[in-house]
């Protein structure tokens, strides 16, 4: 259990990177007041909005047409930041975004995941050529590993022939303009993937008030990542199925807010689902201010009970919430045999 001494030296560790990460929060032009901010991705020398728009979400939706105009109701807010991944919902997520895209995709900063758990660079530039086919592109900005959440996961990504090289070689051919990885599970895995050295671009992980107590990403993982200038993504603001929030625990706008002041953040990508949930999401986006030191350590101490046993974040735990493909190529069986 973390005691609130721990979280109150957490937190004031964290103050040189709390003042960096205001100075960007707060630039947002002419209309700063009202907009959403945008931060600086690391060293890429892009701008991304503050808060990003989730791609999984999009491929759940009943209503495609639904979905396509939440994305550019998104757009017209100020969202630029937009994720996905070669799986999810087998390409249907990519396939809306990209119907969503047609006319606007130079608004937009364009990421997707190549899925390939463990198996090579053919299989990835496969994968990359599937993309850009759905998302009606001829380059992404941003191509990121997806699901670096099992302990071989980077010594299959870093052996000859393996995925890092279809990385290298898609930037190479001008088919991505970055490239970096994700993960959810533990951030011992993360540090494995840098430690190494390969140049990522970006790195993504889950960042919220529950993390700083258990197997915590923001202690571990992120002063690494903000200090070789990676751009940092955050995402599972409300623990990924917003599980805390339906509890009473947190409310979904403090919840947001944290996770998007976490220091040195660059972007918090949020699930969206209903126009309604967006509308809520813009209301903490629009004009956004971080949390206080004073703030972040008082929700840190009010989480802290309900964190300790990650009980709100159980993909760090369990690997029910792995994707389909990943569960295939580690040999686990599929989500409908688990018991869960």
């Amino acid at each position: 259990m973390t005691t609130r001494r721990d979280l109150l030296v957490y937190t004031a560790a964290t103050v040189a990177l709390t003042s960096c990460g205001r100075a960007d929060a707060e630039t947002g032009g002419a209309h700063a007041h009202d907009a959403i901010p945008r931060r600086a991705l690391g060293k890429t020398g892009v701008q991304v909005s503050a808060m990003g728009l989730g791609g999984s979400h999009l491929g759940s939706m009943p209503d495609p047409d639904e979905a396509i105009r939440v994305v550019h109701a998104a757009i017209d807010a100020g969202v630029n930041f937009f994720d996905n991944a070669w799986e999810y919902y087998d390409g249907k997520s990519e396939d809306v975004l990209g119907r969503a895209l047609v006319g606007k995709r130079d608004q937009v900063f364009l990421m997707t995941k190549v899925c390939t758990h463990g198996r090579g660079a053919d299989v990835a530039m496969a994968q990359l050529e599937d993309s850009l086919r759905r998302l009606r592109t001829d380059h992404l900005d941003l191509w990121q590993v997806h699901e670096c959440v099992y302990d071989n996961d980077p010594e299959r990504h870093y052996a000859a022939g393996g995925v890092l090289e279809a990385l290298s070689r898609a930037k190479q051919q001008g088919k991505v303009r970055f490239v970096g990885f994700t993960g959810h599970q533990d951030p011992r895995i993360h540090l494995e993937m840098l430690a190494h050295n390969y140049p990522f671009d970006t790195v993504q992980m889950p960042l919220n008030c529950f993390d700083a107590t258990f197997h915590s990403f923001e202690q571990r993982v992120v002063p690494i990542a903000v200090g070789r200038g990676l751009g940092l993504i955050g995402m599972k603001s409300m623990g990924g199925k917003g599980d805390p929030v339906r509890a009473g625990v947190v409310r979904a706008d403090e919840a947001l807010r944290y996770a998007m002041s976490v220091p040195g953040v660059a972007v918090t990508v949020s699930g969206v689902d209903s126009m309604a949930v967006l509308k809520q999401n813009l209301a903490v986006a629009r004009g956004f201010t971080p949390m206080s030191d004073a703030q972040r350590t008082a929700l840190l101490e009010r989480a802290a009970p309900h964190g300790a046993d990650g009980r709100f974040e159980l993909y760090k735990t369990t690997t029910y919430f792995d994707g389909k493909v990943g569960r295939e190529q580690h040999d686990y069986p599929p989500h409908e045999e688990l018991p869960l």
